[in-house]
């Protein structure tokens, strides 16, 4: 395959909301520019993007495909992105890599929960933006209503570049208002026919045409000056306004297609082409150290991995980004997270499945490679020269809904966790976690939609049944007063026995806490809980009532309890322990007497010491429309939310809330009900908070009746 130049480089990332048609457009791209024969379809199951057993079952796109397509002697790379918001991983990933988002619209729904999510990926990538109002063919279609919304939604910088004649059924022409021109298709698409707007179309035409050519000359003051003194700009000049506009997200065109029958995407690669701009004008990008690069062939060799899959007959497939020089087969690189060497030995041109093989890969360019030894999503291969640092990492969002996962057949433990770990390789939104406290394997996603797509993975390609529950909650137990408690740890079986007696008295914890005055500290060590608090230990030991050789197998006994509550087993935190009296016998006390002893003293103790359990507490920040508040704030107020603030965001507003984990379950596919998908939420663990004293009360009786049940 011909190599091509930096300049003659386009980067698309395909985005926009579910069933906005953004696969079909992929196919109408490739198969216009003729590196595919055939045009597929979704209803088909045959296109060239959807090709994975599951995208083929589903009918809609699951990972981002790399695809490719040839025009005016430039080589655009696509990236068709999947549409469901639980997706919006592959979306950061491909935003971060593109130079341009071809935003698709459903001409029939218009701007839709799914739309904003893909446009606020937009917004933090600082992406160049163009939107295509797409099914424009359809009777539902309704060109006007939607241009009324794109500009509600996302502003005035949305320009029309192009309108349809005669938008619904039988829908085939255009007025183009960078060539001020009427382009009439074909029903099956390709190059239109061309020809001068019509007078009936002349009035409309210019009056949108002059608002192109105003907000094209906003992105350069020479383009500002040129339209004052002659009123238009030519056609270059308007292509060169445009380019610099969508640089600068100081504009956003709009323009219009039917995918399904290929009308309008010979004239979207021409803008492409014309007024997208190439790698070599984007902004830099930097290295964590500073370093940066302009996508130039004359720079050393660097790259990016963007996207990690596993491919039949390929194994796993590494998908890059060059920022820097040429990389060719056999070339040697640094990942600077491992400091390892990375052998490159093939380079694959894709276009879904299909591929091409080539040898070169210039600065601004896409293609994937295989067989790396230890490289994933967000790795850099750098030259040996410059590695000590890669490129910064992709910024992928949080997981924002959790099962406790497990196999119904415990046979396949071993292989559900090392499918998961796979499946997080290829997808890091995934986020897998065994918690030793909870005793639990935790799977973290972006929603149910995409835990569904991990079960749908588990049964139909690996075979394994698995069930899933709501994850249990990292509870904490402390104290509130202080109690006195003492144990004897007495038993004789015949020979030695055992013998531990341990008085001691606990307290809570808290900062600039005084000692008391009747018990007199000898010795005191502070111990860091691992699950945060403290657990502080004085020995107060007089007269060699305990020997000092017993005391760290008091102390094991207190750990112990303190990793295993008195009150649920949940982990005990912020209490101080003041061992001041015992007994020991010349020869059957013994360590695990004495482990024993402290162990039991410290939870009679404990239970008397006003006892209370403690809760994660999350800060939640949800964003809704407005007249969506009410229904939020409702169920928030079911949640046991506190609401710390509101703040507007355009047409959304921002909703601060404290509200308890063990509430958030399941809040994601709430939110999404109340608000019609519209609502979306970020939530972070912010601390612990004592729980009501009812729901202490159902915690003490579910963790007894849990007990009897282990008994």
């Amino acid at each position: 395959m011909k190599v091509y130049e930096t300049k003659d480089i386009r980067n698309i990332a395909l985005i926009g909301g579910a069933k906005s048609g953004k696969t079909t457009m992929a196919e109408a791209l490739v198969f216009e520019g003729k590196t595919i024969s055939r045009r597929g379809s979704v209803d088909d199951k045959n296109t060239t993007s959807d090709y994975r057993p599951i995208e083929i079952d589903r009918q809609h796109s699951v990972q981002s495909t790399l695809l490719y397509s040839v025009y005016n002697n430039n080589k655009i790379n696509l990236i068709d992105v999947p549409g469901f918001s639980d997706f919006v991983g592959d979306t950061a990933a491909a935003l971060n890599v593109c130079d341009t988002a071809l935003f698709m619209i459903n001409g029939q729904s218009g701007v839709e929960a799914t739309t904003e999510t893909a446009w606020r990926q937009t917004e933090i990538a600082n992406s160049p933006t163009f939107f295509c109002i797409n099914q424009l063919d359809h009777q539902g279609a309704n060109f006007n209503e939607t241009i009324t919304a794109l500009k509600d939604y996302f502003g005035e910088k949305v320009t029309v570049v192009q309108y349809p004649v005669n938008a619904g059924e039988g829908f085939n022409t255009i007025i183009d208002l960078i060539l001020m021109k009427q382009l009439k298709f074909n029903e099956e698409g390709g190059e239109p026919e061309i020809t001068d707007i019509p007078d009936s179309e002349k009035d409309k035409a210019d009056e949108l045409h002059l608002t192109l050519v105003e907000n094209a000359a906003e992105g350069d003051e020479a383009l500002m000056e040129k339209y004052f003194e002659n009123d238009t700009l030519t056609l270059e000049e308007m292509r060169e306004g445009v380019r610099l506009g969508l640089i600068t997200r100081s504009i956003f065109p709009v323009m219009c297609s039917s995918a399904k029958h290929g009308i309008g995407a010979t004239r979207i690669m021409d803008f492409i082409t014309n007024s997208c701009p190439s790698p070599v004008v984007m902004a830099e990008r930097k290295t964590t150290d500073g370093v940066a690069y302009t996508c130039s062939v004359d720079e050393t060799p660097a790259l990016f991995v963007f996207k990690t899959s596993i491919e039949q007959h390929l194994g796993e497939v590494s998908f890059f980004k060059v920022y820097g020089g040429a990389v060719t087969e056999g070339m040697d690189l640094i990942n600077p997270r491992t400091g390892n060497k990375e052998r490159l030995t093939q380079f694959f041109i894709l276009n879904g499945k299909n591929r091409e093989k080539v040898d070169t890969v210039l600065a601004g360019d896409i293609a994937v490679t295989i067989k790396l030894k230890d490289v994933k999503t967000s790795d850099s291969l750098m030259d040996p020269k410059h590695s000590d640092a890669g490129f910064e990492p992709l910024t992928l969002p949080v997981d924002i809904f959790t099962v406790a996962m497990s196999p119904v057949n415990s046979s396949d433990d071993e292989k559900l966790g090392s499918v998961l770990h796979e499946m997080h390789r290829t997808d890091p939104t995934i986020i897998i976690e065994y918690s030793r406290e909870l005793k639990q394997l935790l799977v973290k996603t972006q929603g149910e939609f995409h835990l569904n797509t991990i079960k749908w993975y588990l049964s139909n390609i690996h075979k394994i049944d698995i069930e899933t529950v709501a994850p249990k909650i990292a509870y904490r137990e402390t104290i509130t007063k202080t109690a006195n408690a003492d144990y004897r740890h007495k038993k004789q079986s015949g020979g030695s026995g055992q013998f531990g007696e341990v008085h001691l008295r606990i307290m809570p914890y808290f900062e600039g806490y005084k000692n008391p005055t009747d018990i007199p500290v000898r010795g005191t060590d502070v111990h860091d809980m691992p699950w945060g608090g403290k657990l502080v230990v004085n020995n107060c030991i007089v007269g060699g009532a305990i020997d000092a050789r017993f005391q760290p197998a008091i102390l094991k006994g207190l750990m112990e309890r303190m990793t295993e509550g008195p009150l649920t087993g949940s982990y005990a935190r912020d209490i101080i322990v003041y061992i001041y009296d015992g007994k020991m016998h010349p020869v059957d006390s013994n360590e695990i007497s004495f482990k024993l002893a402290g162990r039991h003293a410290f939870s009679t103790a404990f239970k008397a010491a006003g006892p209370k359990i403690m809760e994660p507490i999350n800060d939640v920040e949800i964003r809704v429309p407005e007249d969506m508040m009410g229904a939020a704030m409702t169920d928030l107020q079911g949640r046991r939310g506190i609401i710390m603030g509101m703040d507007a965001a355009g047409r959304n507003q921002v909703i601060r809330a404290r509200i308890p984990a063990a509430e958030m379950t399941r809040y994601a596919t709430s939110l999404s009900a109340i608000t019609s998908g519209r609502g979306t939420f970020s939530s972070v663990y912010a601390d612990y908070q004592q729980v009501p004293t009812d729901v202490q009360n159902q915690l003490l009786k579910e963790y007894e009746e849990s007990q009897q049940e282990d008994e």
